[in-house]
């Protein structure tokens, strides 16, 4: 059984789809569409920069979906791929949009829409400087949170990301990150802080939830023709009404990224398939699971393998 998965941010870079712009009709429809639906040129950011503008936040989340379902698009309608192997729709952060898209439970248009606001109110929570993020490596998730124990009354840090065995993402204030930066080094822990623009996916962005709330819930969501493993949960949902609750609940929650993982590979999953920019989570997949397949998809090469593949 397959698991179709989405990358979230992060995985952004100029000139992402160009190979499948150049080369597909429906790929230019689909840029097109997005520059229509939010009256500036997103395809001109995504395929020739700035890099500047297109790491805004707000301009990542709906270019990375924009490329995410233009290279679904040309998998199913030009390349014909079966999906009805498929078990599962995933994303990651901004990725479980995607996978809403492609499991047609959203728009596409109303997903961008979405994501530009998702963006707009994230980095609007938190004033500039205000908040960091860190990647801790090489540490187990019950370590990190002994940890985080020991600062819990000092302020917001918080476990943003368990994306897998030895990679987990903090998330909070820029005091108490600096804290447990102190913490990990008199333990001899190896961390990376993180270039981003706010401290993403902790209760630092619940303003940003509040914004979003109304804005989810007007939109109409269907039934996903495939079960989404939601980040908050980590389980199959197929109900939109609890699926737009999760959504506003993701923006200041753990992704429970490698429990996701876990959880499709214990219901027979063993063909990952990472649609859309970047080879993030296939890495992830591979050090969180054993004896399975893990593919990328972000050239018209890659896709041609995976093709041939799972007609073995």
């Amino acid at each position: 059984m397959n698991a179709i998965l989405f990358p979230g941010q992060g995985s952004q870079v100029v000139g992402m789809g160009l190979e499948f712009y150049n080369n597909f009709e429906i790929v230019k429809n689909i840029f097109k569409e997005a520059d229509e639906k939010l009256s500036f040129k997103l395809s001109k950011m995504i395929l020739e920069g700035p890099e500047d503008e297109l790491k805004l936040t707000q301009n990542t989340q709906p270019a990375i979906l924009t490329v995410s379902y233009a290279i679904f698009s040309v998998l199913k309608k030009e390349f014909n791929f079966d999906f009805k192997n498929s078990k599962f729709f995933a994303g990651h952060s901004l990725g479980e949009y995607s996978a809403l898209v492609c499991s047609e439970s959203l728009s596409f248009n109303d997903a961008l829409f979405l994501l530009f606001e998702r963006g707009k109110s994230m980095q609007e929570a938190v004033p500039v400087g205000k908040g960091s993020m860190i990647a801790v490596l090489g540490s187990k998730l019950d370590e990190v949170k002994i940890f985080l124990d020991k600062i819990k009354q000092k302020g917001v840090c918080e476990i943003a990301n368990d994306n897998a065995d030895g990679q987990i993402i903090i998330s909070g204030d820029t005091e108490s990150i600096r804290l447990i930066q102190n913490i990990l080094k008199d333990n001899k822990k190896k961390f990376i802080p993180l270039n981003v623009s706010a401290p993403f996916h902790c209760s630092m962005m619940k303003p940003a939830a509040d914004k979003m709330k109304d804005k989810i819930n007007s939109i109409n969501f269907q039934k996903p023709i495939f079960d989404i493993v939601c980040n908050v949960t980590s389980q199959p949902e197929n109900n939109p009404e609890n699926i737009k609750k999760l959504l506003v609940d993701q923006i200041f929650s753990t992704v429970r990224w490698r429990e996701s993982i876990i959880n499709m590979y214990n219901q027979k999953v063993n063909n990952f398939i990472e649609i859309g920019p970047g080879k993030v989570l296939s890495g992830m997949v591979k050090r969180t699971v054993k004896n399975i397949n893990s593919f990328s998809i972000n050239s018209i090469n890659d896709m041609k393998k995976t093709v041939n593949e799972s007609k073995k």
